[in-house]
């Protein structure tokens, strides 16, 4: 069992630190107890059940670490992965930019466990699988997905006296279902911590039906157009530019936070003044722990309030280099969103494009955010607030900010990625050009 208590792993990890002679020594613990099930062509091809258990010491002399990991936690096993990290540590060179371990913090309890969840058993798998395959069959649909189940604990000690604990479940399903004929695809995501969140009968549903609306898709021409982006569909262009809230290379001039001729965007407009984005670990839809892994407590944090950058994330070295406090990077997303529904958009839509996912995401410039890809499972025509027919999938380019400077909508959010991200109706979204990739 990779599962230990909060005191169990106390004091395991308590056994490990006794053995240090290092200036500071930190010690992080966890373990993951998971199962799935995958299925392709209405199948099911394979179900398993994964335990691990990881020890990683890391001990420092001066600006010298050492990284040491083990999955045995007998004495002797600990005492061995210390000396380890401890002989590496002294062969290191040293790094200027070493901090050394926090002491003591107060943590909130987090939300993130689920009893649900840690007790799905493999009949449960069997019955989503079922959910999928079914339907599709009965519809002249091949269903190939995949479901994933955890739970699993995360703890840290360190020799200046902080110690941190947290447990979590998480359930993630996806399916892409394709018609017999080749010419539609659909696609579905669901994530949650807590599994009775989880409808897999309305997921299945949901990829069935744009498969089936998605075929014999029809050919029109690139260019800019109001798009309709599921949150499936935005995610991928706001997950870069969540993570690039970094005040270090905003203030070495390498992002999109960096203003020309030195300093950053902080405190300034840069997106529509209706996008407000924090993050919030105690979230009751999209929670996370209570702490990073450094130690430092997270705690609900603004990034954007209306369309102003209201926070930039400073590593603990750069904060020290700047003479501020630090601020952690953000745990999760969640962007404010509207009472529209997907429905409501589209009826209020005269002439648009339906976007249900974008991917092979690549970067083209950092400092505007630029990014290329492809649309995919189900891309389609509006016309006077109806779907009047499936397009063949584009390549675009489109920057994030841009996209939200051209917001004319939004909707109702939903959790994409351990993030909530809203329906977003936009303006002049940018496609260069076709592919015949289904």
């Amino acid at each position: 069992m990779a599962i230990y208590t909060k005191e169990e792993a106390r004091r395991i990890m308590e056994k490990a630190l006794s053995f240090s002679t290092a200036d500071a020594c930190e010690i992080n613990m966890n373990g993951n107890e998971s199962g799935n099930i995958r299925y392709a062509r209405n199948t099911v091809s394979t179900s398993g059940h994964r335990s691990n258990q990881t020890l990683v010491v890391q001990s420092n002399f001066g600006q010298k670490s050492g990284v040491a990991t083990i999955d045995e936690f007998d004495d002797a096993s600990l005492k061995k992965v210390v000396e380890r990290s401890e002989e590496l540590a002294k062969l290191a060179p040293e790094n200027p930019e070493f901090m050394p371990p926090l002491g003591p913090q107060a943590y909130d309890d987090s939300i993130t466990y689920s009893e649900a969840t840690a007790s799905i058993t493999p009949e449960y798998r069997a019955e989503v699988a079922a959910s999928s395959i079914n339907p599709a069959a009965a519809k002249d649909v091949t269903s190939a997905g995949f479901l994933n189940d955890s739970s699993g604990f995360s703890a840290m000690l360190n020799s200046n006296g902080l110690f941190a604990y947290n447990k979590s479940t998480n359930v993630n399903f996806t399916v892409t279902m394709r018609t017999n004929d080749g010419t539609g695809s659909g696609w579905v995501t669901r994530d949650f911590n807590d599994v009775s969140k989880f409808d897999a009968v309305e997921a299945s549903n949901v990829a069935i039906d744009k498969a089936i609306m998605s075929r014999e898709a029809k050919a029109i021409e690139p260019g800019k157009y109001t798009v309709i982006l599921e949150p499936a569909a935005s995610i991928g262009l706001l997950q870069n530019m969540f993570g690039s809230i970094n005040a270090r290379t905003a203030d070495e001039g390498r992002s999109f936070m960096s203003k020309e001729g030195g300093g950053t965007k902080l405190g300034e407009k840069i997106v529509d003044e209706r996008i407000n984005v924090w993050s919030d670990p105690l979230h009751p839809d999209v929670p996370t722990p209570t702490w990073n892994g450094q130690g430092q407590p997270l705690k609900k944090m603004k990034w954007i309030e209306n369309g102003v950058v209201k926070n930039l994330a400073y590593s603990r070295y750069w904060a020290k280099q700047k003479g501020v406090d630090p601020v952690p990077f953000p745990p999760n997303a969640i962007m404010d969103g509207g009472n529209a529904s997907l429905e409501d958009l589209i009826k209020s839509t005269r002439k648009g494009i339906l976007v249900t996912r974008l991917w092979y995401i690549r970067g083209v410039d950092p400092q505007t955010l630029l990014y290329t890809g492809l649309t995919r499972d189900g891309t389609f025509y509006i016309e006077n607030g109806r779907i009047k027919h499936p397009v063949k999938n584009f390549r675009f380019n489109e920057s994030p900010i841009i996209m939200l400077n051209n917001l004319e909508e939004l909707g109702q959010q939903v959790r994409i990625n351990g993030n909530l991200i809203p329906y977003m109706k936009v303006r002049d979204f940018t496609f260069t050009s076709l592919s015949d990739a289904v």
